[in-house]
């Protein structure tokens, strides 16, 4: 039987502000990609996230990001590969803490935005994210794109590589993501994002912003927990996948 994992940014939330219906999507996702402060999140957010992730027996992961909170981690930075090593070590120390306290842990690392984007063609970033989660703990998992610097780099540091897909976002006839900043970036037909869903987990496969069919290896789907609608729309891809016989189960 075909099976995907389904995974969601959560816990995107700072002081009283809060931008992801945590407890409600956590009903439906298998991974859990937890901001770790630098993006968003703060450490009440993550341990409530991390609670509520541990008692419905979801995945853990680290979501790192480059040190913008004001931008909410989306605006290109030059980090020297150093510091960025530190910085995705420290936000996966710092979720861990958390995560173990609930009575499980960290199962692996995910970066968010600016920096996810970086680290599909940037061979230097990419090897710094991979060198900051050997530093935390050499036995996690590495989310990203398929055919990315990052993945690559994780699969040649023995670590294990994740590749997702994204329903909700167009793609380019490369394979990579269309700019949010362009036209089309996002898929906002929910019954779109439903069908492309089926498409990516069952036939590997989906239309590109130009029509062409491309294939996308993915054994992760992410589910935008910040659009509006997430939790219904999220409830749909999830009853579409397994009314169609895909299994959906977390890929740790």
């Amino acid at each position: 039987m075909t099976s995907i994992d389904l995974n969601a940014d959560l816990g995107e939330g700072f002081g009283r502000w809060r931008l992801t219906d945590d407890e409600q999507l956590l009903t439906v996702v298998t991974s859990a990609n937890v901001a770790c402060g630098f993006h968003a999140g703060d450490a009440v957010t993550m341990r409530r996230v991390c609670e509520l992730a541990a008692a419905r027996g979801v995945r853990i992961g680290a979501q790192v990001s480059y040190r913008d909170l004001a931008g909410f981690g989306r605006r290109a930075m030059d980090v020297p590969s150093a510091e960025l090593t530190a910085e995705v070590a420290y936000q996966i120390g710092a979720l861990e803490v958390f995560a173990r306290a609930a009575g499980t842990r960290v199962s692996y690392v995910k970066p968010h935005g600016a920096l996810y984007n970086r680290v599909v063609h940037d061979e230097e970033q990419a090897g710094a994210v991979v060198d900051g989660v050997l530093l935390a703990d050499a036995t996690l998992s590495v989310l990203g794109l398929p055919g990315s610097r990052l993945l690559a780099a994780a699969r040649a540091a023995g670590l294990t590589g994740v590749p997702e897909a994204f329903a909700d976002r167009a793609y380019t006839e490369e394979g990579t993501l269309v700019p949010r900043g362009q036209e089309g970036a996002v898929v906002s037909d929910p019954e779109a994002v439903v069908e492309r869903s089926l498409d990516l987990a069952r036939d590997r496969a989906v239309s590109a912003r130009s029509g062409a069919r491309i294939a996308v290896e993915a054994r992760s789907l992410c589910l935008h927990g910040d659009t509006p609608g997430a939790v219904e729309l999220a409830r749909r891809v999830r009853e579409r996948l397994e009314s169609s016989g895909v299994r959906v189960e977390a890929f740790v």
